[in-house]
């Protein structure tokens, strides 16, 4: 099913996550995120968005990225395309590349240990972070400013990223490896088994998070009603 279009903000502003593709790896090293927000500032000056935040992570990063000229949908599109052409140059690989802040992600017990996010724009040096919307809103006074957001950004909370709640979905190759660990190579020795053994086989499928009974009944054959009243 394809995606329907991003909901359009009264504000402007929007919380981008670009993630790899099957949540694979898109920052291999600190070259690759540092020509990541090269692409940010560069663009910045075509397409006049402006950027509130960021945190890059291994295989996806999050933005907070507010829309003032160009559509937001064409201004990441250009950043995608010329971060995927340069990445696919440096790899020598082709096709698609995009499909926790790092202390909910135990990364960092303290943020101030991660380099990889906008927080050391607000408190050292700024770089594209148009900081003054963030400060503006704990203060008008950039010294008091300054000290209410360090505080509130090492504050515990219960706060979730978007992806921290989303479902985990594994791919139909990702099941099959699971099969296959159970000694079954192909489908069909699953058919072959007796009753017992394959319904053994459905109830370990079955408590992989990620799976589900549409999707093993479509990868083994078996009947969807079958696969549910295997307990």
């Amino acid at each position: 099913m394809s995606r329907g279009p991003r909901e359009k903000s009264n504000s402007g502003i929007y919380h981008i996550m670009l993630r790899g593709i099957n949540r694979q790896t898109i920052f291999e090293d600190n070259e690759d995120r540092t020509k990541f927000l090269e692409t940010l500032r560069s663009y910045k000056n075509i397409s006049k968005y402006q950027i509130y935040g960021y945190c890059i992570m291994d295989n996806h990063v999050h933005i907070l990225i507010k829309e003032v000229e160009e559509s937001i949908s064409m201004a990441m599109k250009r950043i995608c395309a010329s971060y995927v052409h340069w990445y696919s140059d440096k790899y020598e690989r082709c096709g698609h590349l995009f499909q926790e802040n790092p202390a909910k992600a135990n990364m960092t017990k303290n943020i101030i240990e991660y380099k990889w996010t906008s927080y050391h724009e607000y408190i050292r040096r700024t770089s594209i972070v148009d900081i003054d919307f963030g400060f503006n809103l704990f203060s008008m006074d950039k010294k008091k400013a300054t000290d209410l957001f360090i505080k509130f950004m090492n504050e515990n909370n219960k706060d979730k990223c978007l992806d921290d709640e989303e479902k985990v979905r594994l791919s139909d190759n990702e099941v099959m490896d699971y099969i296959n660990r159970l000694g079954i190579v192909n489908i069909s020795i699953l058919e072959q088994l007796d009753r017992d053994r394959r319904d053994e086989v459905i109830k370990i499928l079955k408590k992989i998070e990620g799976v589900t009974i549409r999707q093993l009944s479509r990868i083994t054959g078996i009947s969807k009603s079958v696969i549910d009243r295997v307990r």
